[in-house]
Protein backbone atom coordinates (compact mmCIF):
# COMPACT_ATOMS: atom_id res chain seq x y z
CA UNK A 1 0.00 0.00 0.00
CA UNK A 2 1.31 3.28 -0.69
CA UNK A 3 2.67 4.98 2.46
CA UNK A 4 0.78 8.50 2.28
CA UNK A 5 -2.87 6.68 1.61
CA UNK A 6 -2.20 4.32 4.59
CA UNK A 7 -1.13 7.25 6.68
CA UNK A 8 -4.52 9.00 5.40
CA UNK A 9 -6.66 7.00 5.91
CA UNK A 10 -5.68 5.48 9.47
CA UNK A 11 -6.10 9.22 10.50
CA UNK A 12 -9.72 9.06 9.84
CA UNK A 13 -9.80 5.94 11.98
CA UNK A 14 -9.96 3.41 9.17
CA UNK A 15 -7.01 0.42 8.71
CA UNK A 16 -8.54 -1.46 6.06
CA UNK A 17 -7.69 -5.27 6.37
CA UNK A 18 -5.69 -7.75 4.30
CA UNK A 19 -7.17 -9.55 1.07
CA UNK A 20 -6.80 -12.24 -1.27
CA UNK A 21 -4.68 -11.25 -4.16
CA UNK A 22 -7.05 -11.26 -7.14
CA UNK A 23 -5.49 -12.00 -10.29
CA UNK A 24 -7.60 -10.19 -12.49
CA UNK A 25 -6.94 -11.79 -16.01
CA UNK A 26 -8.61 -10.12 -18.56
CA UNK A 27 -9.92 -13.28 -19.97
CA UNK A 28 -11.68 -13.95 -17.06
CA UNK A 29 -15.48 -13.85 -17.42
CA UNK A 30 -17.14 -11.38 -16.21
CA UNK A 31 -19.05 -12.78 -13.48
CA UNK A 32 -15.90 -14.30 -12.18
CA UNK A 33 -14.57 -11.13 -11.71
CA UNK A 34 -16.29 -8.52 -9.10
CA UNK A 35 -13.84 -7.20 -6.98
CA UNK A 36 -10.09 -5.84 -6.88
CA UNK A 37 -7.90 -6.74 -4.18
CA UNK A 38 -7.22 -4.01 -1.68
CA UNK A 39 -3.41 -4.35 -3.22
CA UNK A 40 -4.94 -3.38 -6.64
CA UNK A 41 -7.53 -0.70 -5.35
CA UNK A 42 -4.07 1.30 -3.70
CA UNK A 43 -1.93 0.88 -6.91
CA UNK A 44 -5.40 2.30 -9.24
CA UNK A 45 -5.90 5.41 -7.09
CA UNK A 46 -2.07 5.68 -6.75
CA UNK A 47 -1.48 5.84 -10.34
CA UNK A 48 -4.67 8.26 -11.07
CA UNK A 49 -3.27 10.46 -8.35
CA UNK A 50 0.31 10.62 -9.28
CA UNK A 51 -0.83 11.17 -12.87
CA UNK A 52 -2.78 14.03 -12.06
CA UNK A 53 -0.14 15.83 -9.80
CA UNK A 54 2.29 15.16 -12.00
CA UNK A 55 0.35 16.64 -15.15
CA UNK A 56 -0.66 19.72 -12.81
CA UNK A 57 2.91 20.15 -11.96
CA UNK A 58 3.64 20.80 -15.92
CA UNK A 59 1.14 23.47 -15.96
CA UNK A 60 2.24 25.35 -12.97
CA UNK A 61 5.52 25.35 -13.76
CA UNK A 62 4.34 28.17 -16.30
CA UNK A 63 2.57 30.73 -13.66
CA UNK A 64 5.83 31.02 -12.16
CA UNK A 65 7.85 32.02 -15.60
CA UNK A 66 5.68 34.76 -16.85
CA UNK A 67 7.67 37.76 -16.19
CA UNK A 68 10.99 35.16 -16.97
CA UNK A 69 9.63 34.07 -20.38
CA UNK A 70 8.49 37.66 -21.33
CA UNK A 71 11.41 38.50 -21.13
CA UNK A 72 13.66 35.31 -22.85
CA UNK A 73 10.90 35.81 -26.02
CA UNK A 74 10.55 39.00 -26.14
CA UNK A 75 7.50 39.49 -25.66
CA UNK A 76 4.77 41.12 -23.57
CA UNK A 77 3.85 39.31 -20.03
CA UNK A 78 0.07 39.23 -21.97
CA UNK A 79 1.36 36.34 -24.31
CA UNK A 80 3.04 34.33 -22.28
CA UNK A 81 -0.48 34.62 -20.45
CA UNK A 82 -2.19 33.30 -23.71
CA UNK A 83 -0.04 30.30 -23.72
CA UNK A 84 -1.97 29.33 -20.53
CA UNK A 85 -5.20 29.80 -22.60
CA UNK A 86 -3.99 27.90 -25.28
CA UNK A 87 -3.09 24.73 -23.04
CA UNK A 88 -6.63 25.00 -21.42
CA UNK A 89 -8.50 25.83 -24.80
CA UNK A 90 -6.78 22.10 -26.58
CA UNK A 91 -7.74 20.43 -23.38
CA UNK A 92 -11.26 19.39 -24.28
CA UNK A 93 -9.43 17.59 -27.35
CA UNK A 94 -7.49 15.45 -25.34
CA UNK A 95 -10.79 14.63 -23.24
CA UNK A 96 -12.44 13.05 -26.36
CA UNK A 97 -9.96 10.77 -27.81
CA UNK A 98 -8.53 9.61 -24.77
CA UNK A 99 -11.76 9.50 -23.15
CA UNK A 100 -13.13 7.26 -26.34
CA UNK A 101 -10.10 5.29 -25.70
CA UNK A 102 -10.85 4.44 -22.44
CA UNK A 103 -13.96 3.53 -22.56
CA UNK A 104 -13.36 1.42 -25.83
CA UNK A 105 -9.97 -0.75 -25.11
CA UNK A 106 -10.03 -0.16 -20.67
CA UNK A 107 -8.27 2.29 -19.09
CA UNK A 108 -4.52 0.96 -17.78
CA UNK A 109 -2.91 1.68 -21.72
CA UNK A 110 -4.86 5.06 -22.86
CA UNK A 111 -3.55 6.24 -19.41
CA UNK A 112 -0.12 5.29 -20.46
CA UNK A 113 -0.50 6.88 -23.42
CA UNK A 114 -1.89 9.91 -21.95
CA UNK A 115 1.50 10.38 -19.36
CA UNK A 116 3.76 9.72 -22.20
CA UNK A 117 2.92 12.29 -24.12
CA UNK A 118 2.19 14.84 -21.83
CA UNK A 119 5.40 14.28 -20.41
CA UNK A 120 7.30 14.49 -23.83
CA UNK A 121 6.15 17.79 -24.87
CA UNK A 122 6.54 19.36 -21.95
CA UNK A 123 10.28 18.38 -21.95
CA UNK A 124 10.21 19.57 -25.41
CA UNK A 125 9.08 23.14 -23.77
CA UNK A 126 12.44 23.18 -22.60
CA UNK A 127 14.05 23.22 -26.14
CA UNK A 128 11.87 26.36 -27.81
CA UNK A 129 13.78 28.58 -29.75
CA UNK A 130 11.09 31.20 -30.01
CA UNK A 131 7.44 32.32 -28.70
CA UNK A 132 5.63 30.77 -31.69
CA UNK A 133 7.32 27.21 -31.11
CA UNK A 134 6.56 27.78 -27.28
CA UNK A 135 3.25 28.17 -27.95
CA UNK A 136 3.03 25.17 -30.12
CA UNK A 137 4.32 22.84 -27.92
CA UNK A 138 2.11 24.73 -25.01
CA UNK A 139 -0.90 23.89 -27.39
CA UNK A 140 0.15 20.24 -27.65
CA UNK A 141 0.57 19.86 -24.24
CA UNK A 142 -2.73 20.79 -23.45
CA UNK A 143 -4.32 17.64 -25.77
CA UNK A 144 -2.29 15.40 -23.17
CA UNK A 145 -3.18 17.52 -20.10
CA UNK A 146 -7.29 17.02 -20.89
CA UNK A 147 -6.82 13.26 -21.43
CA UNK A 148 -5.56 12.33 -17.88
CA UNK A 149 -8.02 13.60 -15.67
CA UNK A 150 -10.88 11.52 -17.19
CA UNK A 151 -9.17 8.16 -17.31
CA UNK A 152 -7.12 8.47 -14.67
CA UNK A 153 -10.20 9.44 -12.11
CA UNK A 154 -12.95 6.71 -13.95
CA UNK A 155 -10.19 4.35 -12.77
CA UNK A 156 -9.15 5.10 -9.49
CA UNK A 157 -13.28 5.94 -8.55
CA UNK A 158 -13.98 2.56 -9.97
CA UNK A 159 -11.37 0.72 -7.97
CA UNK A 160 -11.99 2.76 -4.71
CA UNK A 161 -14.30 1.23 -1.91
CA UNK A 162 -17.34 2.73 -1.80
CA UNK A 163 -17.70 3.51 1.00
CA UNK A 164 -14.16 5.79 0.63
CA UNK A 165 -15.01 7.08 -2.33
CA UNK A 166 -15.54 10.30 -1.13
CA UNK A 167 -12.29 10.91 1.07
CA UNK A 168 -10.35 8.92 -1.77
CA UNK A 169 -11.63 11.27 -4.32
CA UNK A 170 -10.49 14.36 -2.22
CA UNK A 171 -7.03 12.39 -2.33
CA UNK A 172 -6.99 12.31 -6.43
CA UNK A 173 -7.95 15.47 -6.98
CA UNK A 174 -5.87 16.97 -4.31
CA UNK A 175 -2.96 15.59 -6.93
CA UNK A 176 -4.04 19.00 -8.92
CA UNK A 177 -2.61 21.07 -5.38
CA UNK A 178 0.18 18.81 -4.83
CA UNK A 179 1.54 19.71 -8.65
CA UNK A 180 1.22 23.51 -8.31
CA UNK A 181 3.46 22.90 -4.47
CA UNK A 182 5.57 20.98 -6.34
CA UNK A 183 5.94 24.27 -8.96
CA UNK A 184 6.69 26.24 -6.56
CA UNK A 185 9.55 24.50 -4.90
CA UNK A 186 10.53 24.19 -8.53
CA UNK A 187 10.81 28.07 -9.09
CA UNK A 188 12.19 28.24 -5.53
CA UNK A 189 15.44 25.80 -6.35
CA UNK A 190 15.48 25.19 -9.71
CA UNK A 191 14.82 28.12 -11.37
CA UNK A 192 17.79 30.08 -9.44
CA UNK A 193 19.96 27.93 -10.42
CA UNK A 194 19.28 26.19 -13.67
CA UNK A 195 17.31 28.12 -15.56
CA UNK A 196 13.92 28.24 -16.95
CA UNK A 197 14.67 25.55 -19.40
CA UNK A 198 15.43 23.01 -16.29
CA UNK A 199 12.04 23.67 -15.04
CA UNK A 200 9.89 22.41 -18.57
CA UNK A 201 13.30 19.37 -18.42
CA UNK A 202 11.96 18.09 -15.52
CA UNK A 203 8.47 18.09 -16.40
CA UNK A 204 10.09 15.20 -18.55
CA UNK A 205 9.76 12.74 -15.52
CA UNK A 206 6.56 11.85 -15.36
CA UNK A 207 6.93 9.38 -18.03
CA UNK A 208 8.44 6.94 -15.89
CA UNK A 209 4.91 6.71 -14.37
CA UNK A 210 3.83 4.69 -17.52
CA UNK A 211 6.14 1.88 -16.31
CA UNK A 212 4.50 1.82 -12.82
CA UNK A 213 1.00 1.44 -14.42
CA UNK A 214 2.02 -1.32 -16.84
CA UNK A 215 3.23 -2.98 -14.33
CA UNK A 216 1.53 -2.43 -10.68
CA UNK A 217 -2.02 -1.36 -12.13
CA UNK A 218 -4.96 -3.62 -12.98
CA UNK A 219 -7.88 -3.28 -14.99
CA UNK A 220 -11.51 -1.73 -13.88
CA UNK A 221 -13.87 -4.21 -13.32
CA UNK A 222 -16.89 -1.86 -14.11
CA UNK A 223 -14.86 -1.30 -17.40
CA UNK A 224 -14.89 -5.08 -18.08
CA UNK A 225 -18.22 -5.68 -17.08
CA UNK A 226 -19.78 -2.43 -19.25
CA UNK A 227 -17.55 -2.10 -21.95
CA UNK A 228 -18.94 -0.75 -25.23
CA UNK A 229 -18.40 -2.89 -28.56
CA UNK A 230 -17.74 0.05 -30.73
CA UNK A 231 -16.74 3.79 -30.90
CA UNK A 232 -20.34 4.81 -32.00
CA UNK A 233 -22.25 2.90 -29.64
CA UNK A 234 -20.16 5.08 -26.75
CA UNK A 235 -20.99 8.10 -28.89
CA UNK A 236 -24.85 7.02 -28.71
CA UNK A 237 -24.55 6.39 -25.68
CA UNK A 238 -23.29 9.71 -24.44
CA UNK A 239 -25.06 11.95 -26.68
CA UNK A 240 -28.83 9.82 -25.40
CA UNK A 241 -28.22 11.68 -21.89
CA UNK A 242 -27.48 14.83 -23.11
CA UNK A 243 -29.25 16.91 -20.25
CA UNK A 244 -27.15 15.14 -17.43
CA UNK A 245 -23.97 15.89 -19.97
CA UNK A 246 -24.87 19.43 -20.03
CA UNK A 247 -25.54 20.17 -16.30
CA UNK A 248 -21.86 18.87 -15.42
CA UNK A 249 -20.42 20.84 -18.33
CA UNK A 250 -21.79 23.97 -16.76
CA UNK A 251 -20.99 23.31 -13.42
CA UNK A 252 -17.39 22.75 -14.53
CA UNK A 253 -17.37 25.79 -16.42
CA UNK A 254 -18.35 27.25 -13.46
CA UNK A 255 -15.80 25.24 -11.60
CA UNK A 256 -12.77 26.48 -13.87
CA UNK A 257 -13.24 29.86 -12.67
CA UNK A 258 -13.34 29.03 -9.33
CA UNK A 259 -9.96 27.45 -9.52
CA UNK A 260 -8.15 29.21 -12.41
CA UNK A 261 -9.78 32.22 -11.42
CA UNK A 262 -7.60 32.11 -7.90
CA UNK A 263 -4.77 30.26 -8.77
CA UNK A 264 -3.24 31.18 -12.05
CA UNK A 265 -2.46 35.22 -11.98
CA UNK A 266 -2.05 34.80 -7.93
CA UNK A 267 1.95 34.82 -8.21
CA UNK A 268 1.36 37.67 -10.44
CA UNK A 269 -0.73 39.27 -8.80
CA UNK A 270 1.60 39.03 -5.17
CA UNK A 271 4.49 39.91 -7.65
CA UNK A 272 3.10 43.20 -9.32
CA UNK A 273 0.76 44.45 -6.29
CA UNK A 274 2.54 43.39 -3.19
CA UNK A 275 6.11 43.77 -4.75
CA UNK A 276 7.20 40.15 -3.32
CA UNK A 277 10.51 38.38 -4.32
CA UNK A 278 10.36 35.53 -6.22
CA UNK A 279 11.31 33.35 -3.28
CA UNK A 280 8.73 35.03 -1.00
CA UNK A 281 5.95 34.00 -3.39
CA UNK A 282 7.02 30.64 -4.06
CA UNK A 283 6.47 29.87 -0.10
CA UNK A 284 3.16 32.08 -0.05
CA UNK A 285 2.51 29.26 -2.86
CA UNK A 286 3.67 26.28 -0.93
CA UNK A 287 1.49 27.20 2.41
CA UNK A 288 -1.56 27.63 0.29
CA UNK A 289 -1.44 24.06 -1.84
CA UNK A 290 -0.68 22.60 1.34
CA UNK A 291 -4.01 24.21 2.48
CA UNK A 292 -5.85 22.69 -0.12
CA UNK A 293 -4.42 19.42 -0.10
CA UNK A 294 -6.08 19.51 3.72
CA UNK A 295 -9.43 20.98 2.07
CA UNK A 296 -9.78 18.22 -0.71
CA UNK A 297 -9.54 15.57 1.78
CA UNK A 298 -11.51 17.21 4.29
CA UNK A 299 -14.07 17.94 2.10
CA UNK A 300 -13.87 14.96 0.09
CA UNK A 301 -14.37 12.50 3.52
CA UNK A 302 -17.46 15.01 4.83
CA UNK A 303 -18.82 14.27 1.46
CA UNK A 304 -19.86 10.93 2.60
CA UNK A 305 -21.69 12.20 5.84
CA UNK A 306 -23.29 15.54 4.33
CA UNK A 307 -23.56 14.76 0.34
CA UNK A 308 -21.84 16.05 -2.57
CA UNK A 309 -23.94 18.60 -2.92
CA UNK A 310 -23.98 20.30 0.78
CA UNK A 311 -20.92 19.74 0.98
CA UNK A 312 -19.57 21.57 -2.23
CA UNK A 313 -22.00 24.56 -0.98
CA UNK A 314 -19.78 24.56 2.83
CA UNK A 315 -16.84 24.96 0.94
CA UNK A 316 -17.79 27.43 -1.63
CA UNK A 317 -18.77 29.49 1.97
CA UNK A 318 -15.42 29.18 3.12
CA UNK A 319 -13.85 30.56 -0.09
CA UNK A 320 -16.48 33.38 0.29
CA UNK A 321 -15.48 34.58 3.43
CA UNK A 322 -11.51 34.55 2.76
CA UNK A 323 -12.04 36.90 -0.26
CA UNK A 324 -11.25 39.84 1.79
CA UNK A 325 -8.23 38.60 3.23
CA UNK A 326 -6.88 37.01 0.12
CA UNK A 327 -7.33 40.00 -2.34
CA UNK A 328 -7.28 42.90 0.19
CA UNK A 329 -4.78 42.16 2.73
CA UNK A 330 -2.48 44.88 3.34
CA UNK A 331 0.58 42.83 4.55
CA UNK A 332 1.67 39.45 3.85
CA UNK A 333 0.46 37.95 6.74
CA UNK A 334 -3.45 38.49 5.95
CA UNK A 335 -2.58 37.50 2.10
CA UNK A 336 -1.17 34.49 3.19
CA UNK A 337 -4.37 33.77 5.94
CA UNK A 338 -6.24 34.68 3.26
CA UNK A 339 -5.06 32.47 0.15
CA UNK A 340 -4.74 29.29 2.24
CA UNK A 341 -8.47 29.72 3.22
CA UNK A 342 -9.41 30.41 0.13
CA UNK A 343 -7.67 27.23 -1.55
CA UNK A 344 -9.10 25.16 1.18
CA UNK A 345 -12.34 26.00 0.33
CA UNK A 346 -11.68 25.95 -3.49
CA UNK A 347 -10.00 22.68 -3.58
CA UNK A 348 -12.55 21.60 -0.69
CA UNK A 349 -14.99 21.89 -3.42
CA UNK A 350 -13.01 20.26 -6.25
CA UNK A 351 -12.41 17.04 -3.63
CA UNK A 352 -15.66 16.31 -4.37
CA UNK A 353 -15.93 16.71 -8.52
CA UNK A 354 -14.26 12.78 -9.50
CA UNK A 355 -16.36 11.21 -7.20
CA UNK A 356 -19.41 13.33 -8.06
CA UNK A 357 -18.83 13.63 -12.04
CA UNK A 358 -18.05 9.64 -11.88
CA UNK A 359 -21.32 8.81 -10.05
CA UNK A 360 -23.70 11.24 -12.12
CA UNK A 361 -22.66 9.34 -15.45
CA UNK A 362 -23.61 6.50 -17.13
CA UNK A 363 -21.60 3.16 -17.00
CA UNK A 364 -21.10 2.67 -20.53
CA UNK A 365 -19.33 6.20 -20.99
CA UNK A 366 -17.57 6.58 -17.45
CA UNK A 367 -14.42 7.45 -19.52
CA UNK A 368 -15.58 9.80 -21.78
CA UNK A 369 -18.50 11.81 -19.63
CA UNK A 370 -17.06 13.02 -16.78
CA UNK A 371 -13.63 13.77 -18.50
CA UNK A 372 -15.16 15.63 -21.53
CA UNK A 373 -17.61 17.77 -19.48
CA UNK A 374 -14.67 18.78 -17.05
CA UNK A 375 -12.61 19.65 -20.13
CA UNK A 376 -15.37 21.71 -22.20
CA UNK A 377 -15.72 23.31 -18.73
CA UNK A 378 -11.87 24.47 -19.12
CA UNK A 379 -13.08 25.39 -22.64
CA UNK A 380 -15.67 27.87 -21.62
CA UNK A 381 -13.57 28.93 -18.75
CA UNK A 382 -9.82 29.74 -20.74
CA UNK A 383 -9.77 33.13 -21.43
CA UNK A 384 -10.46 33.46 -17.24
CA UNK A 385 -6.69 34.94 -16.78
CA UNK A 386 -7.11 37.00 -19.98
CA UNK A 387 -10.36 38.48 -18.56
CA UNK A 388 -9.00 38.80 -14.94
CA UNK A 389 -6.08 40.62 -16.78
CA UNK A 390 -8.43 43.17 -18.48
CA UNK A 391 -10.30 43.62 -15.52
CA UNK A 392 -7.15 44.70 -13.95
CA UNK A 393 -6.62 47.62 -16.44
CA UNK A 394 -9.76 49.00 -15.26
CA UNK A 395 -10.36 48.65 -11.78
CA UNK A 396 -7.03 47.56 -10.02
CA UNK A 397 -5.70 43.90 -9.66
CA UNK A 398 -7.57 43.21 -6.04
CA UNK A 399 -10.99 44.54 -7.27
CA UNK A 400 -10.39 42.45 -10.38
CA UNK A 401 -10.03 39.54 -8.72
CA UNK A 402 -12.33 39.51 -6.21
CA UNK A 403 -15.20 40.60 -8.16
CA UNK A 404 -15.02 38.04 -10.16
CA UNK A 405 -15.19 34.98 -7.69
CA UNK A 406 -18.00 36.74 -5.91
CA UNK A 407 -20.48 36.56 -9.03
CA UNK A 408 -18.92 33.22 -9.81
CA UNK A 409 -18.93 31.19 -6.36
CA UNK A 410 -22.62 32.93 -6.46
CA UNK A 411 -23.80 31.73 -9.64
CA UNK A 412 -21.90 28.40 -8.55
CA UNK A 413 -23.75 27.94 -5.37
CA UNK A 414 -27.05 28.30 -7.21
CA UNK A 415 -26.14 25.53 -9.70
CA UNK A 416 -24.98 23.34 -7.19
CA UNK A 417 -28.17 23.56 -5.03
CA UNK A 418 -30.63 23.46 -7.90
CA UNK A 419 -28.93 20.07 -9.19
CA UNK A 420 -28.38 16.19 -8.32
CA UNK A 421 -26.69 13.49 -6.84
CA UNK A 422 -25.67 9.73 -6.33
CA UNK A 423 -23.35 9.61 -3.92
CA UNK A 424 -22.53 5.87 -3.12
CA UNK A 425 -23.85 4.42 -6.55
CA UNK A 426 -22.46 1.22 -6.97
CA UNK A 427 -20.32 0.72 -10.40
CA UNK A 428 -20.48 -2.42 -10.56
CA UNK A 429 -23.21 -5.44 -11.02
CA UNK A 430 -22.56 -8.41 -8.90
CA UNK A 431 -20.48 -6.94 -5.94
CA UNK A 432 -19.20 -3.59 -4.79
CA UNK A 433 -15.50 -3.30 -5.26
CA UNK A 434 -15.00 -3.06 -1.27
CA UNK A 435 -12.01 -4.13 0.85
CA UNK A 436 -12.33 -7.92 1.46
CA UNK A 437 -12.82 -8.01 5.40
CA UNK A 438 -14.01 -4.39 5.81
CA UNK A 439 -16.42 -3.27 8.60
Amino acid sequence: MAPWLSCGLRATGYEPKKAPQNNMNPSEPVSEVTSLSRSDQWHAVTASFLGWTLDAFDFFVLVFLVDTLAAQFRVAPSKIILTMTATLAMRPLGALVFGLLADRYGRRRPLMANVVFFSLFELACGFAPNYTVFFLLRAIYGIGMGGEWGVGASLAMESAPKRWRGVLSGVVQSGYSIGYLLAAVAARFVLPHWGWRAMFWVGGIPALLAFYIRFRVKESVAWKQHRAPTVGSILRTASGHWKIFSYLVLLMTLMMFLSHGTQDLYPHFLRELHRLSLATISYVAIAYNIAAVLGACTFGYLSEHLGRRRTILLALALAMMAIPAWAFGGSLAPLVMGACLMQMGVQGAWGIIPAHLNELSPDAVRGLMPGFAYQLGILFAAPTNNIEYALRDRFGYAWALAAFEIVNILLLATVVALGSEQKGKSFVKQADAEFVGSP
